[in-house]
């Protein structure tokens, strides 16, 4: 059971006006911007952040962003997040097989080598002690510039707030999400865990 109960999607019309943006993403509101807006300047805040942290930019594909978020959610081990992240890496055009494999990014062919070293720098900058460090830089650097750097980071330290967040409320998952988690996730033990 959640810590808070999320409130109506009509609570707060500028939350509402402004989380449409997650009908794109998702296909519904989150339940964690339905609690946040119990205090509405922290859903409009969050919600702002994260259309400039998600916004394409470039080479950082809106597909490979959600990826990035699958394995920075994966890591900390947040039920919640992966489900959203692989469900909006599916709706914004993560390759088949890359969805299939994304537990083997590592070692499946589905994966170049700068997409790789944009995964290892989430994994590496989401587990505690963080572990960012000469190599994970140079391989960055092969594939990446400052800017793109800084995209991923910004993603990475987004889902860090969002799977502190729904991990310490149980926010529950909804069913869009826990059907993409079961299709991409599924297979590896994804279930929805405290998120019910």
């Amino acid at each position: 059971m959640a810590l808070v109960t999320p409130l109506s999607a009509d609570h707060d019309p500028e939350t509402r006006e402004l989380a449409e943006f997650f009908n794109e993403t998702l296909g519904f509101c989150p339940n964690s911007v339905l609690t946040m807006q119990r205090r509405p300047a922290i859903s409009k805040a969050f919600i702002n952040l994260n259309k400039a942290v998600m916004a394409n930019e470039g080479r950082v594909t809106s597909a490979l962003k959600r990826m990035i978020a699958w394995v920075s959610s994966n890591a900390t081990g947040c039920r919640y997040c992966q489900a959203h992240a692989i469900r909006a890496a599916e709706r914004y055009g993560a390759e088949q097989e890359q969805l299939d494999n994304i537990w083997e990014y590592k070692t499946h062919p589905a994966f170049s080598d700068a997409e790789r070293a944009a995964l290892d720098f989430s994994l590496a900058a989401s587990v505690i002690p963080n572990a960012v460090d000469d190599t994970i830089k140079e391989e960055l650097y092969k594939y990446w510039n400052e800017g793109e750097i800084v995209e991923m980071l910004g993603v990475i330290s987004l889902f860090g707030y969002l799977n502190r967040w729904n991990d310490s409320m149980g926010t529950m998952v909804e069913e869009g999400a826990i059907e993409s988690g079961e299709k991409y996730l599924g297979k590896h033990g994804w279930e929805k865990g405290k998120h019910v």
